[in-house]
């Protein structure tokens, strides 16, 4: 991958494409055109990635004759709030907007989530374009419409599904992400060979040096390889009535370690994906559906490069497991009374189920806990 490429996501009226490559940012203006009419742009962002990229995005704007206003909140989880919410919708209906103006979501996952969201719901739908910063946002949050914001009963449980009209994923912006935020976003990489796509899985576990180090040929096409499973998925079912719920892969464990913890930064979701998906393997493992060399290979290879793959591993942390059962109840795949896991026959052998074994499950979450 030399240049720019690009991936479509099949969706009907509603198909986007996904624009990958390094040094986009400053022909944002460029890729933005089509979509941005008179009644201008917002681009809505954090503090942290204003400092960083804002200039250069307003810049490009600039050159390409498009007006915008910019809307910043602060950096962090916490902006995926009601209040937060509230606060955009007002600043934004106060510039005077119409039905025609673009909002441009600029950041990581909180700012994807929250713009997604405020997209949607502003005069019942304003056309919306995400412009990740984060190799998390990059590879799985900008990608499939899920929009929303966390409540005190846990996160995203307020959203929408709201398509972006463009995807653009400039790698190189990754470089001056703390290596801590790059490891969160690898945990997804890392996902996607773990759901349907062994080969990956043994490309990374080969090349992870080169895709956490630095903006090069195999962290492009680490974004690529993520993002083409997702879009492939997405096209197949849009609204996670399906296939599309793989991609939860570790997450209804993940999202329990974060509701426990209160999304204080403890734990990125990265991290707690990461200790979700060996939990799950393990599990599996123990009602004989997995081998467990798997579960072996998968905590070795993302102990290797740096993520926790236990709970013990978060440190001053007492974890009650009658409590993290107890989120897992409240997350968003609960159907009729029932979660649907994601579970596997091994790497790159994930499927959905709710026939778990709760005991087997409560001593892996258990296991996960203890210190080793």
């Amino acid at each position: 991958m030399n240049s720019a490429e690009t991936l479509r996501v099949e969706l009907g009226d509603r198909s986007y494409d996904i624009v990958i490559g390094s040094g986009l940012l400053p022909d944002t203006g460029k890729y933005v055109a089509p979509f941005a009419r008179a009644a201008g742009v917002v681009i809505l962002t954090d503090s942290s990635v204003a400092k960083l990229h804002l200039p250069t995005v307003e810049a490009s704007l600039d050159d390409a004759g498009i007006s915008y206003r910019s809307v910043v909140v602060p950096a962090g989880e916490a902006s995926k709030s009601f209040a937060t919410f509230e606060s955009v919708i007002e600043q934004i209906l106060a510039f005077g907007i119409e039905r025609s103006t673009l909002i441009i979501a600029l950041g990581g996952g909180v700012i994807g989530d929250l713009g997604g969201y405020v997209a949607a719901s502003l005069l019942r739908g304003l056309d919306f374009v995400q412009i990740p910063t984060t190799l998390l946002s990059q590879v799985d949050s900008s990608v499939g419409g899920k929009t929303g914001i966390n409540s005190k009963s846990g996160k995203n449980l307020v959203g929408a599904f709201h398509q972006p009209r463009l995807v653009l994923a400039d790698t190189s912006v990754l470089d001056t992400l703390p290596k801590r935020e790059i490891l969160a976003g690898y945990a997804e990489v890392a996902k996607y060979g773990l759901i349907d796509e062994p080969d990956f899985f043994e490309w990374l576990e080969n090349n992870a040096e080169a895709v956490i180090a630095r903006d090069g040929e195999e962290r492009k096409l680490a974004v690529y390889r993520s993002c083409s499973a997702k879009a492939r998925v997405v096209s197949q079912d849009e609204r996670e009535s399906g296939k599309r719920a793989l991609l939860n892969l570790g997450h209804t464990f993940g999202h329990a370690f974060e509701a426990e913890l209160g999304y204080d930064g403890r734990l990125l979701h990265g991290e707690a994906v990461a200790m979700g998906m060996v939990i799950a393997h393990d599990v599996c493992a123990a009602m004989g559906m997995a081998p467990a060399q798997d579960t072996t290979r998968i905590i070795n290879h993302l102990q290797a490069v740096g993520l926790p793959v236990r709970a013990s591993q978060i440190a001053g942390v007492h974890w009650d497991v009658d409590r993290l059962i107890s989120h897992m109840s409240r997350d968003k795949k609960v159907r009729d009374g029932q979660i649907t896991f994601v579970m596997t026959r091994g790497i790159g052998k994930a499927f959905t189920s709710r026939e778990m074994d709760v005991g087997k499950m409560r001593a892996a979450i258990s296991r996960s806990c203890r210190a080793q």
